[in-house]
């Protein structure tokens, strides 16, 4: 199972900017940690913390779609793909059946995988706006195995943050980090994965079923 945001596309920065103009157009008040906060929250959740903790005066769902709206303006201007990730997907791919498992809404997953060339890649795909809690909760990763019809414990990760990582492992899954540059998880939480890697181009069958 892959996550999308900072393992396949090179995007915290752009869902942070996305964000940060929200909050500046509505006289919210942002926060230092705000964009580490955020990281793998459901959008309700982010649009939760947008309101009640950087005091945005929208309804819920007008601060998702406008944070969504600006997103995927950035996206069609240029889809910031990480180097390798078609690559990785289709090497895993013919190996195993593959799930992705994200925190970013179902209009981007679908977009992203529509513009780059993966639609027919994964036999299931989860946002966490379609479980109950978004990460670091285990529920996206549960539910990705579920419709994969396969265990937890037989499925392995791909992720980034400090949070992803969290997910997967509560999940039961086995754990292959790949730290995101800007964002990097704390060095107890990258711990707890099975394997680092330093980019995509190592992320190899050999790499993902290996002790």
């Amino acid at each position: 199972m892959f996550d999308l945001d900072g393992v396949l596309v090179d995007s915290e920065q752009l869902w942070d900017q996305a964000r940060r103009e929200v909050v500046a157009r509505h006289h919210g008040t942002w926060r230092t940690e705000a964009t580490t906060a955020m990281q793998g929250m459901s959008s309700g959740e982010w649009a939760g913390y947008l309101r009640g903790t950087l005091s945005v005066d929208l309804p819920a769902g007008q601060v998702i779609d406008e944070v969504v709206d600006g997103l995927l303006r950035r996206y069609r201007r240029a889809l910031p793909l990480l180097p390798g990730a078609v690559a990785a997907v289709r090497r895993i791919g013919q190996r195993w059946p593959l799930g992705l498992a994200s925190s970013a809404n179902r209009v981007v997953i679908d977009e992203v995988l529509a513009v780059a060339g993966l639609h027919d890649a994964f036999q299931a795909t989860v946002s966490s706006e379609e479980v109950p809690r978004g990460k670091p909760a285990p529920d996206v990763y549960l539910e990705a195995a579920r419709r994969l019809a396969r265990p937890p414990a037989a499925c392995a990760a791909v992720e980034d943050s400090a949070n992803g990582i969290s997910s997967a492992l509560a999940a039961g899954l086995r754990v292959v980090a790949i730290p995101n540059r800007d964002f990097p998880p704390p060095p107890a939480v990258l711990a707890g994965a099975h394997r680092v890697l330093g980019t995509l181009a190592e992320l190899t069958p050999d790499a993902l079923a290996g002790p």
